[in-house]
């Protein structure tokens, strides 16, 4: 039997292809990436698996989630996940469409074919589709503190440049690096951080 990747595959290119041709791209990502973070949950993934429960009702399960938390809601956990995801500060006043009748209809059709569990994988594979006709990168920044928005603003510049690329920055924070940052694109990793510093130094003292 083909993997869920694999199995994932014509489903995301379904959806990005009327996505992009629609112009909701984002708002598209935007719930695929809630979508997937719900599966994911064990508890979630258990009452999908329950044959008593309709295709109908697990699909209208993720909309209504989705209207209600992300779309209906100021300072749901869901929309502070978004918020994040998008590389933008939490923020009450930023706001999301609901589910529209083609995206609903997009679930209802996996549903319907038992491929609900497949989300996470559509997610990944819609967001490579996105990525190559945007010419976008993503970039994960963990840093020592929390980015200030002129640090923000100043890194997401310069990597634009320096990758000609359009570029959103994920960020983390791990207070063990002391202080800097490393930055990871791609298998690329620039380690600018104190932590990372020392190490070099502790290895050439060594060598």
């Amino acid at each position: 039997m083909a993997d869920l990747s694999t199995l994932a595959r014509p489903y995301a290119k379904a959806a990005f292809d009327y996505a992009n041709e629609n112009g909701v791209v984002n708002e598209w990502e935007n719930f695929l990436f809630i979508a997937s973070t719900v599966v994911n949950d064990k508890s979630f993934s258990t009452w999908l698996d329950n044959p008593a429960v309709s295709a109908e009702h697990k699909s209208a399960a993720l909309v209504d989630l989705y209207d209600t938390q992300v779309a209906g809601s100021n300072d749901s956990a869901f929309k502070q996940l978004l918020d994040k995801n998008r590389g933008a500060q939490p923020s009450a006043d930023t706001s999301y469409p609901k589910v529209s009748v083609a995206l609903s209809n997009f679930v209802k059709q996996l549903s319907e074919q038992e491929r609900l569990a497949l989300l996470p994988e559509v997610y990944e594979h819609y967001r490579r589709h996105k990525a190559i006709s945007l010419k976008q990168l993503d970039a994960y920044v963990t840093s020592a503190y929390p980015l200030t928005d002129e640090q923000r603003q100043t890194l997401q510049t310069r990597l634009a440049a320096s990758l000609n690329a359009s570029v959103v920055i994920h960020e983390s924070v791990d207070p063990s690096l002391l202080a800097g940052a490393t930055i990871k694109v791609g298998d690329k990793v620039i380690d600018d951080s104190m932590r990372g510093k020392l190490q070099q130094l502790k290895t050439q003292l060594t060598a």
